[in-house]
């Protein structure tokens, strides 16, 4: 912990003090939750003041924003609350930053207790609207784009928003019966329906997808949940990336990135409403047990000896969340359904649970030339236990195995890769270059530090590529951008990468978990803030922050017209420069521009991507249409959006796919569990028939000849600084 924080939590320290003060008296359970509730948000107040890297004013245009974000986050179809309901709660718009600064908080409950009240409302609507026949020959339209809508003025008014919600879903349905019946009625044994048999079973369907989902907003948005979404609305209105995590939440959030976690080795699944065992991972409590098989209901869900959660009706991701546990050893109880009906309870000691997906793996590609490909989904890094595992480790390992091959060249996949450890950044790029500086972080009202890599000795010196896309961010785009400053390899994606220069670091709401003397240790968990401190920024000055990396050779592809990255959240921090560091870039035996040049031209003239990039601009332009609830005009708009997707899928398959193999130090582990060797099938699978590792083997082949003839010809080609 910094020394800068030691005033905030002195701060926190005594804002929990003073509201404890306040609330000396109040006994009754039906207070506490509101006590806890103002400590929340005065120590979130606190941080957000003290410790972010560009604060915001808290004052009433910030109340402004979080009243709407916060309406947003409750109701953002605009099908539950009425517009009476909105005006009712515009009282409330500009006091969140006075209950933040210590006011009675009342915008809350005020806000919470409508909607609750509304919700329960908007449930009752579908039994009676889906126990009738829709009339698909009418010319209705049903928009779905908030934007572009407004709350509804009366009940009935709002009724008629869930009729045609509700019809559309229905009717969607409907369509995709009657399109597998005309598939299928030639089949021996196809029973052929009746349109209006049809039509009743999607009303049906349709009816019991709205039972479950009402039944899992009622178990999930509790008070607690509609808080910590509330919370969630004034942190993320200081910027996307400031979150506050109640305390499970943010045990979920530690696990993702250490790629572990403590659980029962068990894929818990929704079908039909109910909650399932699904695959058995061997080896792990579940599987050991002997008790448990694939297709068990799950029922109840017990902490040691406490009482049983009823998990009827929950989401999936809820149910895991009380199946998984804080340590290892530690006893959860299932209640199941067999399948012959019976009931049983299982107890289990929780284990260490390995999310495999999550690591780095490699492959070699044997063609022209013979290429490595490693996938990074996450810059992992387990703090908490020696010896965990760590992606920059992970990586150095991959490199070893594909070195032992004699591969002539290496891809480091990124795609989809949303950050993690600053510290394995560092690291993995210096497997790559001799010791230099990575990356700047430069705190509040701080100078910038210079990110170093100490090591001198490079793992490997041969041709590289990077593969991004407009999801690669934060450490991804740090690792990308270095090997961009010193010329190391060529990046290769999207027209840029996410945009997330932002640093953040996990502090606890409680003064108690920083150590601090002054603090009760028997102080109820308040959760933990998610929260920026620091902006990081390229060796070369420029910040990350909303621009992004962008890629040497550009490739169109799926996610470009999709407002995803940094630079569309309006509430992102600013893109800013800073004074650049002293670098000497690669002595490269290829011509980067060469290679480049030649590669973009050839992607700009490519008939795939071309294609790839008309199709994605006409998607775009079609996302927001006004949907047709008439039969006729619905299939035909269906089918012209079909198409298109279609069209981009197959341009998205290679004619003919990479020979993908794994790496001989690899063999043992794929073939240890039929699971495995399953994963690993689709793995293969999925890097064969890749168009975009397509492309990065042809650049890499350029560069590997290039390589080879100036180790023949005993010369080295210098990049122009």
């Amino acid at each position: 912990m910094s020394k800068k924080f030691i005033p905030v939590i002195l701060v926190l320290t005594g804002a929990s003090f003073f509201i404890a003060f306040k609330s000396q008296g109040k006994n009754d359970r039906e207070d506490n939750p509101k006590v806890r509730y103002s400590k929340i948000l005065r120590n979130v107040g606190v941080l957000l003041e003290e410790g972010h890297f560009s604060p915001k004013k808290i004052d009433d245009a910030f109340s402004k924003t979080v009243f709407d974000e916060f309406i947003k986050d409750l109701d953002g179809d605009k099908k539950v609350l009425l517009q009476s309901d909105i005006d009712e709660l515009k009282k409330y718009q500009y006091k969140i930053d006075d209950e933040i600064h210590g006011a009675p908080l009342e915008s809350f409950y005020a806000i919470n207790e409508i909607y609750q009240k509304r919700q329960n409302e908007s449930s009752q609507f579908y039994k009676d609207i889906l126990s009738r026949p829709f009339d698909f020959n009418a010319d209705e339209t049903l928009v779905l784009d908030p934007d572009k809508t407004v709350f509804p003025d009366s009940d009935a008014a709002r009724k008629e928003v869930w009729r045609k919600y509700l019809k559309y879903l229905v009717l969607d349905k409907y369509v995709s019966m009657q399109a597998d019946r005309d598939k299928n009625k030639s089949k021996t044994d196809f029973k052929v329906k009746a349109d209006s048999t049809l039509e009743r079973e999607a009303r049906e369907s349709v009816r019991k997808q709205m039972e479950r989902s009402f039944t899992t907003i009622r178990n999930r948005e509790t008070n607690d949940y509609n808080f910590s979404t509330f919370v969630n609305a004034i942190t993320g209105t200081m910027d996307p990336h400031t979150n506050y995590f109640p305390p499970i939440d943010l045990r979920s959030f530690n696990e993702s990135m250490k790629g572990s976690f403590f659980g029962i080795g068990a894929v818990i699944k929704e079908e039909d409403g109910k909650i399932k065992i699904g695959a058995l991972q061997t080896g792990m409590p579940a599987w050991k047990s002997g008790e448990i098989k694939e297709n068990d209901e799950l029922l109840k869900v017990a902490q040691g000896d406490q009482e049983p959660v009823d998990v009827t009706g929950y989401a999936v991701q809820d149910a895991v969340k009380l199946i998984r546990g804080a340590e290892k050893g530690s006893i959860v109880k299932l209640t199941l359904r067999k399948i012959d009906g019976s009931i049983k309870v299982v107890a289990l000691k929780r284990d260490d649970i390995r999310l495999d997906e999550t690591f780095a793996k490699s492959v070699i590609i044997k063609g022209e030339h013979k290429i490595g490909y490693i996938y990074l989904p996450e810059f992992y890094a387990d703090f908490e236990k020696p010896g965990g595992a760590r992606c920059a480790e992970d990586v150095k390992k991959e490199i070893e195995k594909l070195k032992a091959e004699k591969v002539e060249g290496i891809m480091l996949d990124l795609r989809g890769n949303g950050g993690g450890s600053l510290y394995d950044v560092v690291q993995m790029a210096g497997l790559f270059i001799e010791d230099g500086p990575i990356c700047q972080v430069k705190g509040r009202d701080e100078r910038a530090q210079v990110l170093r890599d100490k090591d001198k000795n490079v793992l490997y010196d041969g041709p590289f590529a990077v593969m991004v896309d407009e999801t690669s961010a934060s450490a991804s785009e740090i690792f990308a951008a270095a090997i961009q400053d010193y010329k190391r390899g060529v990046i290769i994606g999207s027209t840029s990468t996410y945009g997330k220069g932002t640093v953040q670091r996990n502090i606890p709401l409680n003064p108690s978990s920083n150590n601090n003397p002054f603090a009760s240790s028997k102080e109820e968990d308040l959760g933990t803030v998610k929260l920026t401190l620091q902006k990081f920024y390229r060796i070369n000055g420029d910040a990350t922050q909303q621009r992004g990396v962008v890629p040497d050779i550009i490739l169109p592809d799926k996610l470009e017209f999709f407002k995803i990255r940094e630079k569309d959240n309006p509430n992102a921090l600013k893109y800013d420069e800073i004074e650049k560091t002293d670098y000497k870039t690669w002595t490269s035996t290829y011509s980067e521009q060469n290679i480049v040049s030649t590669a973009n031209s050839e992607a700009n003239t490519s008939s795939t991507f071309g294609k790839i990039r008309s199709n994605m601009e006409w998607l775009d332009k079609n996302a927001d249409r006004e949907y047709s609830l008439n039969i006729t005009r619905y299939k035909a708009d269906q089918k012209a959006v079909r198409d298109v997707y279609k069209q981009v899928d197959e341009l998205y398959k290679l004619p003919k796919p990479l020979t993908v193999a794994n790496l001989v130090a690899d063999t043992m582990a794929i073939n240890k569990t039929k699971e495995k060797i399953e994963r690993n099938k689709d793995f293969v699978k999925k890097v064969s028939g890749d168009i975009y590792v397509d492309e990065t083997v042809k650049v890499l082949n350029k560069m590997i000849v290039q390589t080879n003839i100036a180790k023949a010809n005993g010369t080295e080609v210098a990049p122009a600084n």
